[in-house]
């Protein structure tokens, strides 16, 4: 174990904290809110302490997969630990759980909250926390990964430990060249997204809290009434973003090199695209008469589709009200998740690809079982530690919602609420169905299952295996 690497990324990450703290605190500076310092305070103390850890720079720059997993995992907790610092000093959220629990789902852009009413929230909060959204969403460490060429090529470690889905892959040769170019993706379709905003008459400021939570695939609004205050024509911008979103940002590269055929090839985005019209389709056959015209039913429809399909958790409508039917429909998209490589949450559509093909495989083997089956995906050999990676996440994602479950069912709420608060946080959903539904909010968990919940959130944005490697008491004997 590289120690003096994993101090001095971990270094560099309290730096980069303290510059993005310094976002909110001009914010509020802007709108003379007595609350900005706060910021400027937990901006100094990261400061402080990402000079102590990185003043020595390492001789040996070595960074292997399981210190990756390692510095991930450690790093996102010690970062949320510090961003929830300026909630409890403005006193806008007095218990320091309940600010740990706000910072953890605005990084892992989950975007439950333990807030009843938001509107009361000073512009600089209500702006760190949809930027929190900005930050974790394409992954703080995937940034960091362009700007230590230290770590050479084993910095790619880190983008494995933090991004989404069952493989990682560098998109050119050069790390540096790869994070810039998902970051450019990442940025210009939020500029999109905020111009679009303005022109369809929102003001500057719920422009870019909304972009951030859309790109980011969050879901923090800035009204309580989320999404659904807004006009028709607001409401499909961020719904065809949040589905943008949520596709593989591969894709994207494809276009922008104009290999078009090999981009409308990709087997994830079609199976993704065919989930989000038949779930849209059956849940408007169901919904029938439910609104007053069809063209509301649409819009009501695909909107709620397409958030949780991406995780993003932003609502229109209280769908906890919808037949049982298309609840069901909606609980089934938000394990599903969205496609990997995305901002989206979820088991993720190359996982379920994998699985199915592999269970066709296993089924022609049962037939011919002389014959030679290789699973392909896109064209290309999926090899079999990629399968058995699948199995293992599916498997351990499924033990740990149970779980969860079992423990937070100790606080005597109902089971769809349990249930639906565990997969709503296990992918970074945010909303759920009955107590924890559109309209409510998770403040009534104890503090047990809050801290079962924080755990779920940060497992489900790293996908398991860091935050696991973490807890795990033979992990830290075998590295101490």
């Amino acid at each position: 174990m590289n120690y003096g690497v994993i101090i001095y990324i971990l270094g560099l990450l309290m730096k980069a904290e303290a510059a993005f703290l310094m976002c909110p605190f001009v914010v509020g500076l802007i709108y003379r809110e007595n609350t900005a310092w706060s910021y400027l305070i937990t901006a100094a103390i990261c400061l402080a302490l990402g000079i102590v850890m990185s003043w020595r720079k390492p001789k040996k720059g070595g960074l292997y997969l399981k210190e990756g997993y390692f510095v991930v995992a450690l790093g996102w907790l010690i970062m949320s630990m510090l961003g929830a610092l300026p909630f409890i000093m403005t006193g806008e959220i007095p218990k320091y759980i309940d600010a740990l629990f706000e910072t953890v789902s605005g990084y892992t852009t989950t975007g439950a909250t333990i807030l009843a009413d938001v509107e009361v929230l000073t512009h600089a909060t209500l702006f760190w926390r949809s930027f929190l959204h900005l930050l974790g969403g394409m992954g703080v460490f995937v940034f960091l990964s362009g700007l230590l060429p230290m770590l050479g090529g084993n910095s790619v470690n880190l983008m494995k430990a933090e991004s989404t889905g069952p493989s990682v892959d560098k998109l050119v040769p050069r790390i540096k060249d790869t994070v810039r170019i998902l970051y450019s993706v990442y940025l210009m379709m939020g500029l999109t997204e905020v111009l679009l905003l303005l022109i369809f008459g929102m003001d500057l400021f719920s422009s870019l809290t909304l972009t951030f939570g859309t790109i980011g695939t969050g879901g923090f609004g800035v009204l309580n009434s989320s999404i659904g205050s807004y006009s028709p024509a607001v409401q499909w911008t961020i719904g065809i973003f949040m589905l943008l979103s949520g596709m593989n940002y591969s894709l994207y590269f494809l276009l922008l090199r104009r290999k078009f055929k090999q981009a409308f090839g990709m087997e994830e985005i079609r199976l993704y695209l065919s989930i989000t019209f038949v779930a849209c389709a059956l849940i408007v056959l169901n919904l029938g008469r439910f609104y007053s015209t069809f063209g509301e039913t649409v819009r009501q429809t695909f909107f709620q589709v397409s958030s949780l399909l991406t995780s993003t958790g932003y609502a229109t409508t209280d769908f906890d009200l919808w037949p049982e039917f298309s609840k069901t429909i909606l609980i089934v998209v938000m394990i599903i998740g969205a496609c990997a490589g995305s901002t989206g949450g979820g088991i993720k559509m190359s996982r379920l690809l994998i699985l199915f093909k592999a269970a066709r495989k296993q089924n022609q083997i049962f037939i011919h079982p002389r014959a030679v089956k290789k699973i392909k995906m896109d064209n290309n050999v999926v090899d079999h530690d990629a399968v058995r990676a699948t199995n293992a996440y599916i498997s351990l994602f499924f033990a740990v919602l149970f779980i969860s479950v079992l423990l937070i069912s100790l606080d005597e709420h109902d089971f769809m609420t349990n249930f639906t608060a565990v997969v709503a946080t296990l992918n970074n959903m945010g909303p759920g169905f009955n107590l924890v539904g559109p309209t409510c909010n998770y403040s009534f968990f104890s503090v047990g299952s809050k801290i079962v919940l924080i755990f779920d959130m940060l497992a489900g944005r790293l996908e398991l295996f860091p935050m696991l490697l973490l807890i795990m008491p033979r992990s830290w004997r075998r590295y101490l």
